[in-house]
């Protein structure tokens, strides 16, 4: 995987998906906070190499002055069940007690809501945040409306190792 590519093709998906209102999930897009992430740049695009030993490291350093850092990774070489697993036990261990958590996206578990899939679908990505940002960016958007739309299982799925926004 070439970084440049990678950038591009996530760069790409940001901008004409995840920042684009949607009419299956009410009007809003994927992500309310995705454009004003890109054009502030802040965040970070990087190629994975270990899920395991990167986020590890993630958890030392932190996020520096990104809002978002994405890892990406070959899926052929990180089959699902194992990057969820390494991601579920390095968000457990290591992550979680930093207030950072990786959000798993890959595209052997694609992910459907109200008939829309919210994959990036070329990488296994693991999307690290500030736990206690993005809850409060959920508690936000929960006050307009934002997940009166999304089904519950998947909002379950979502709010694991955070706050339900709705309550």
């Amino acid at each position: 995987m070439q970084l440049e590519q990678v950038k591009q093709d996530i760069e790409r998906w940001i901008e004409t998906f995840v920042e684009v209102p949607n009419p299956a999930l009410g009007g809003w897009p994927p992500c309310p906070y995705a454009r004003r992430a890109r054009l502030d740049r802040s965040y970070e695009i990087r190629i994975g190499v270990d899920v395991y030993t990167d986020l590890m490291d993630l958890a030392t350093t932190g996020l520096g002055n990104k809002e978002v850092i994405i890892y990406a990774y070959d899926p052929a070489q990180w089959p699902r069940e194992q990057f969820a697993r390494d991601l579920h036990s390095v968000n457990v261990g290591f992550l979680l007690p930093q207030d950072i958590i990786a959000l798993e996206d890959h595209p052997a578990d694609l992910e459907w809501v109200n008939g829309v899939c919210m994959n990036q679908g070329t990488y296994a990505l693991a999307l690290c945040q500030s736990v206690s940002d993005l809850d409060s960016k959920a508690r936000s958007m929960a006050t307009k409306g934002f997940y009166h739309t999304w089904p519950e299982e998947y909002l379950k799925d979502l709010f694991q190792h955070r706050k339900d926004p709705r309550q």
